[in-house]
C-alpha cells in the first residue's frame, strides 16, 4: 500500500463544479475513495456523479454540515477547493476537531494570510514591498488620487472600488463596505494608491512540514475586467531574469515567514511604467489557474502534492525537473454576458460542447441539459492550451475556443476568443485595466445567421418529408429556388434579416460549401458550429459566440417590446436600495436603485431625465430576471429622439466572486 492511501484513503471535496471534478479525478487516480456533497440545486451534477459517493447538506457554507457529511462517509480528510470555505480558518478548525486530515495550510496562516491588513504587516516584516496606504481617517484633500478602497478580508475583486476624485470616495467606501460584508461577513477596508498600468503576477508556491518551501514559477494575470481574472498564462511573458527572480524570493520569503504548508499563491502588482512590484494578496488555497502551472512543470499533479504534503510526507519534487517547459494560457468561461456589462447569466444548457485535439486541457462541470442558475459561482469551466511557445499555445487556445459550444444560455467563449486574437493580446502588452478601458466589439452575426438560416431550412425541409409540397426547391424548367428564411436578430436590428439558402446548402450547419450536417431532435453540429432550432427563435454558436435570432411572429409584433421607460431586473436578484419615490425628478443616469447577486452589487440608472411613474419593489426583495422594478416617464417635450428605455448598468469598478 501506499504511504499516503495508508493516512488518507477517502477524501470529501467541499466544493461543487469543475474543481469537485478535478480534484475528485486525481483522488481515483491514486486509489483514494472520493466523496462529493451537494445542496437541491446541484442533485445530479456532474461532480456528484464522479463522486464514489455523495452526501446532501443544506449549503456549501454550511460548516457544521459538511464536517458532518464527511464524518458520515467515513471520510479520513478534506479538500476544500477554492472558493466557499477554502479560506475560512474556523472551517480548518473544525476538520481537525473532528479527527480529520486538513488539505491546506494551517489555520494560523490562514487567518494572517486571509486578511489583506494583516497580510501587509506580516510582508513589510519579511521585507516584502508592499503598496503605500492610507488610514481610513485620512482628509479626502490629503489622498493622492486615483486611491483603491478594497475589502480587507476575502478576494476575488469583491469590495473594490477604484476612486479618482474625493466626491466620489463616501459612495465608494459605502458600497465596498456592503460588498464586503455580504461575502465576507466582515465590512473592514482599505485604501491603497491605485496604479493605473499593473501587470498582475503570481507565484504558486509549495511548502511541506518539514521546512521546505518551492515556487513552481510564475503566472501572468493580467487578463482582467473590474479586478476579475479572464485569462491565465505562465510562464509570465517577457518578465526580466532580475524581476522574475526577485519576485520568487519574494513569495517565498512571505510563507517561509508565517509558516506556510501547503499550496498556495502569492500575488503581487508590477506597475508597467516603474517595473517595481508589490504585494496584493496571498491566497492560502489552490487557484483557479493552477492548470497552467501543472502544464509548464511537466504536467506536475498540484492536488496529488497537496495530499502528499497533507499526509506529512516530504516534497521529493526536483527542482531542477520542473521547468518551465513551454507555455500554457488558460481562459474561464462563464455564464455572463461580455457585450452586456458582464452581468451573470442563467439557463438550461441545450447543447453543450467542449474541445479537444492535441495540447488541449478541458477542466469542466457542465452537460447538455444542465441547469446553470446564479445561485453560484458563475464559472462554468476553463480551458487549457499548452505548447511548445506561447503563440503555439495562443492560437491552439483560439482554435480551442472555435469548437466551443453552449446553447441555451449566455457565456464569454466568444469574448475569450475575440481576446485571445486581439493585437495587444498577441504581443502580451495587457495591463490589468486594459480591459475595462477597452470593451472588445461584439463579433458581426451574418455568417451564424446564415448558418441559422441554413439550419432551419434543413429542418422545414425535413417535417415536410416527401411528396409534391416538399421544400427542396423544385420547380418546372428552372434551376430548384432558394429557400427564404427570415431571422431577426435582436443586436442588429438593421441587419438584412431575409437570407436564401440555396438547395446544396439546406443541412450545411456550419456554413461551408457541402458540409452536411443532420438536424436532430432541434440540433445541428458539425464541429465548426452549432445550432438549436426552437419554436422561436433560432440558437447558434459560431466562432463561440452565442447569436439568438428569432423567428417574426405570425401577428407582427415584437414579443420582446418594452414600454419606454420600464427598467427591469438585469438577472435574478436582490434588491439592495431604492432611491427614489413616485413623483420624484430624475436626471438621465442617475442612479435610481441597486439590486445585488452573485455578491455583486448593480447599479439601475435612469434611461433619461423624467419623472418617476411607479416603483414596484422595495429594499430586501428577490426579482426574477425581467421583473419590473420601476418606470421613467419622459417629459413630453423630450420624448423625440428619446433612447433606450432599459438601462441597468455594473458599476466598472465591481467584480463578481472569482
Amino acid at each position: 500500500m501506499d504511504d499516503l492511501t495508508a493516512v488518507i484513503g477517502s477524501v470529501l471535496v467541499a466544493n461543487r463544479g469543475e474543481i469537485a471534478v478535478r480534484v475528485l479525478r486525481t483522488c481515483r487516480r491514486l486509489g483514494i475513495r472520493g466523496v462529493a456533497v451537494f445542496a437541491d440545486p446541484d442533485t445530479g451534477a456532474p461532480h456528484v456523479r464522479t463522486a464514489d459517493q455523495a452526501v446532501r447538506i443544506p449549503g456549501y457554507l454550511d460548516v457544521d454540515a459538511v464536517v458532518a457529511a464527511a464524518r458520515a462517509s467515513g471520510a479520513d480528510a478534506v479538500h476544500p477547493g477554492y472558493g466557499f470555505l477554502s479560506e475560512r480558518a474556523d472551517f480548518a478548525r473544525a476538520v481537525e476537531r473532528a479527527g480529520l486530515v486538513w488539505i491546506g495550510p494551517p489555520a494560523s496562516a490562514m487567518e494572517q494570510m486571509g486578511r489583506k491588513d494583516a497580510a501587509r504587516e506580516v510582508a513589510v516584516a519579511a521585507g516584502v514591498p508592499v503598496l503605500p496606504a492610507y488610514a481610513l481617517d485620512t482628509p479626502p484633500d490629503r489622498l493622492v488620487f486615483p486611491v483603491l478602497v478594497k475589502a480587507a478580508a476575502g478576494g476575488g475583486g469583491k469590495g473594490m472600488r477604484i476612486v479618482r476624485s474625493a466626491a466620489e470616495l463616501p459612495e465608494a467606501l459605502a458600497a465596498a463596505g456592503r460588498e464586503a460584508a455580504a461575502a465576507f461577513g466582515d465590512d473592514t477596508l482599505l485604501i491603497e494608491r491605485y496604479v493605473e498600468r499593473g501587470r498582475h503576477i503570481e507565484v504558486q508556491i509549495l511548502a511541506d512540514a518539514h521546512g521546505r518551501v518551492l515556487a513552481l514559477h510564475e503566472r501572468d494575470c493580467s487578463a482582467q475586467r473590474r479586478h476579475q481574472k479572464v485569462m491565465e498564462e505562465a510562464p509570465a511573458p517577457g518578465l526580466p531574469a532580475g524581476t522574475r527572480t526577485a519576485i520568487t524570493d519574494a513569495a517565498i520569503a512571505l510563507a517561509a515567514a508565517v509558516g506556510y504548508v501547503n499550496a498556495g499563491t502569492v500575488e503581487f502588482l508590477l506597475d508597467a511604467d516603474i517595473g517595481a512590484f508589490s504585494l496584493l494578496e496571498m491566497n492560502t488555497r489552490l487557484q483557479v489557474e493552477h492548470p497552467v502551472t501543472e502544464a509548464i512543470c511537466g504536467d506536475l499533479d498540484l492536488v496529488e502534492q497537496q495530499l502528499r504534503v497533507a499526509a506529512g510526507q516530504p516534497l521529493t519534487l526536483d527542482v531542477g525537473d520542473l521547468g518551465p517547459h513551454g507555455h500554457a494560457i488558460e481562459a474561464r468561461v462563464y455564464a455572463e454576458d461580455p457585450y452586456g456589462g458582464f452581468l451573470p447569466q442563467a439557463g438550461t444548457a441545450g447543447l453543450v460542447r467542449w474541445p479537444s485535439g492535441p495540447g488541449i486541457r478541458v477542466d469542466q462541470a457542465l452537460d447538455s441539459g444542465q441547469s446553470v442558475t446564479t445561485d453560484f459561482d458563475p464559472m462554468l469551466g476553463k480551458i487549457i492550451a499548452v505548447g511548445p511557445d506561447r503563440e503555439t499555445a495562443r492560437r491552439r487556445l483560439v482554435a480551442a475556443l472555435d469548437d466551443t459550444a453552449i446553447l441555451g444560455l449566455t457565456t464569454n467563449a466568444g469574448f475569450l476568443r475575440e481576446l485571445a486574437s486581439h493585437p495587444r493580446y498577441v504581443d502580451a502588452s495587457i495591463d490589468v485595466a486594459w480591459l475595462d478601458r477597452t470593451p472588445l466589439t461584439r463579433p458581426d452575426g451574418g455568417d451564424a445567421r446564415r448558418v441559422a438560416a441554413g439550419a432551419l431550412a434543413a429542418q422545414i425541409g425535413e417535417r415536410a418529408g416527401a411528396g409534391a409540397f416538399r421544400a427542396d426547391g423544385w420547380r418546372l424548367g428552372a434551376p430548384p429556388a432558394p429557400t427564404i428564411v427570415a431571422l431577426a436578430d435582436p443586436h442588429d436590428p438593421a441587419a438584412d434579416v431575409r437570407v436564401e439558402v440555396p438547395p446544396d446548402h439546406r443541412g450545411a450547419g456550419a456554413g461551408r460549401t457541402g458540409a452536411e450536417a443532420a438536424v436532430s431532435d432541434g440540433a445541428v453540429s458539425d464541429g465548426a458550429a452549432a445550432v438549436l432550432v426552437g419554436p422561436d427563435d433560432v440558437e447558434v454558436a459560431w466562432h463561440g459566440q452565442r447569436f439568438v435570432f428569432s423567428r417574426p411572429r405570425p401577428d407582427g409584433e415584437d414579443a420582446a417590446t418594452r414600454a419606454d421607460g420600464l427598467l427591469t431586473a438585469p438577472m435574478p436578484s436582490v434588491v439592495v436600495d431604492v432611491r427614489v419615490t413616485v413623483g420624484e425628478e430624475v436626471a438621465a443616469d442617475q442612479i435610481l436603485a441597486t439590486v445585488e447577486a452573485m455578491k455583486m452589487e448593480l447599479a439601475v440608472r435612469a434611461p433619461f431625465a423624467g419623472v418617476v411613474s411607479a416603483v414596484a419593489v422595495s429594499a430586501g426583495q428577490r426579482v426574477a430576471l425581467g421583473a419590473a422594478l420601476l418606470t421613467v416617464e419622459q417629459h413630453t417635450a423630450d420624448v423625440a429622439g428619446a433612447g433606450s428605455s432599459v438601462t441597468a448598468d455594473p458599476d466598472p469598478t465591481r467584480t463578481p466572486q472569482p
